[in-house]
């Protein structure tokens, strides 16, 4: 019998001999107990060491192609079942486009990197990188990270706790998901208009929700039976409203009550132009109904991917029984570095650096909006966060704003995603956090112009 093998470039030969030989037997060519050519015989024909056909075979009998018999050789071992192997089907997926530059990003979720405190966060990084143990993170997250945000917490939103109450995850799904598969039953109770992510993880879990609906001060008082709700009391998620103190106490005495359990998702409360921040829902609890969010996304930059979860005492044991498989998803390294760079109240600074300079990028974003867009352009939502709500006026809709948008260059969100019901066709999202203070004001002269 002889085998042929055509060599080419970029391959060890016996990987060659192995693949020639191996789609011969799937294929049909060699059937069961074909005997191959000897060692010897083999390399001789392809010009190849003996070495490199023994390789060959070895992988080969290793996946169980071939088998061999003492003083006789290698034969052709029987498959259960038959394969027939087709040609990858990989050239028929689709192109992803390329990657759109514009010139002007008003997308929701956006940060100004240029001001991320690189000289202060790499200096500790490298010190970190020099110390850093082979081990991984403790999957509820480094000590001194917890530590040093349940300080930051007691300080910044009122909010006392331990570190032991505290969770480190990577990112808002992923804490999400972890609290939605640590209550197994009941339903949750979303806002309605609400965070796109939080209801496409209930949907992919298959978990059942409520629409709530939100009015003027936010998220309504539950009338159905829920387990959970989510909620966004310091600004909610759309429209902006910062939950007034009744309202508070109403949903607070509604988890009582129903013996439910409100997660309270404060993502971008550290930036409120007006007035002093707002207590937290946990902190009013105590801590005994609420779940609070955390995270460091919009404060430093969404790519660190650290975020926190704290929980009521009386959840920690169980929540840790739960996830004592888990490991964490967040870099030690990272952890390390953002627990010393708190130490130093470094964090509390850029926090107030960060908080001056988008609140002078509102300013210039209502300004433009005033002076370019002019009044049939109303703005709602402002008085907090990292975006506004623009309501369009007679004639224009979502669609043809953000597509006309687009061919200049100007990126926009829309708003009707966030909505499951009565979907709106007049509003458009504006973010202010990446652009600059003069392509805050340059983007929206251009989109009046294309209006």
């Amino acid at each position: 019998m002889e085998l042929e093998v055509r060599f080419s470039a970029g391959k060890p030969k016996f990987i060659q001999i192995y693949e020639s030989i191996r789609q011969e037997i799937l294929i049909g060519t060699l059937q069961t107990d074909t005997q191959l050519p000897a060692k010897r015989t083999l390399a001789a024909q392809l010009n190849v060491s003996v070495i490199t056909v023994q390789q060959a075979y070895d992988q080969l009998a290793s996946e169980g192609y071939i088998y061999s018999i003492e003083r006789q050789g290698y034969f052709v071992a029987a498959l259960l079942e038959e394969w027939h192997e087709k040609e990858s089907l990989t050239g028929e997926l689709p192109a992803k486009q390329q990657a759109f530059i514009p010139a002007y990003n008003f997308k929701n979720g956006q940060v100004d990197a240029q001001s991320f405190p690189y000289k202060q966060w790499l200096p500790i990084y490298r010190e970190t990188l020099k110390c850093l143990s082979p081990q991984n993170a403790p999957w509820q997250g480094e000590a001194s990270l917890r530590r040093a945000i349940a300080q930051y917490l007691a300080t910044a939103r009122g909010l006392s706790c331990s570190e032991q109450q505290i969770f480190i995850f990577s990112g808002f799904q992923q804490q999400f998901m972890n609290c939605i598969l640590f209550f197994k039953n009941g339903t949750m109770g979303m806002e309605e208009p609400g965070f796109i992510r939080a209801k496409s993880i209930l949907q992919q879990l298959e978990r059942p929700y409520q629409l709530i609906p939100i009015d003027e001060n936010g998220c309504q008082v539950p009338e159905c039976p829920l387990s959970c709700l989510y909620t966004t009391p310091a600004h909610q998620f759309l429209n902006g409203q910062i939950m007034p103190i009744q309202r508070r106490i109403e949903l607070l005495n509604w988890a009582k009550q129903n013996q439910g359990v409100i997660i309270e998702d404060d993502y971008d409360s550290e930036f409120r132009y007006t007035g002093h921040p707002i207590p937290t829902l946990a902190n009013l609890d105590r801590l005994q109904h609420v779940i609070y969010f955390g995270t460091f996304s919009k404060t430093l930059i969404p790519s660190l991917r650290i975020s926190y979860i704290v929980l009521p005492v009386h959840f920690v044991q169980p929540f840790e029984e739960f996830n004592k498989h888990s490991k964490s998803t967040v870099s030690k390294v990272d952890q390390q570095t953002l627990a010393e760079f708190m130490r130093k109240d470094l964090y509390s600074k850029h926090v107030a650096k960060m908080r001056v300079l988008y609140r002078k990028k509102r300013a210039r974003l209502l300004e433009s909006i005033k002076s370019y867009l002019g009044p049939d352009f109303q703005v709602k939502g402002e008085e907090a966060g990292l975006h506004v709500v623009l309501e369009l006026p007679n004639g224009l809709t979502e669609d043809a704003v953000i597509a006309k948008a687009e061919q200049h260059g100007i990126l926009l969100d829309r708003v009707s995603v966030l909505y499951e019901r009565q979907k709106p066709a007049h509003q458009i999202m504006l973010g202010y956090g990446e652009p600059s203070l003069d392509e805050i004001e340059q983007g929206i002269k251009k989109l009046a112009e294309i209006l």
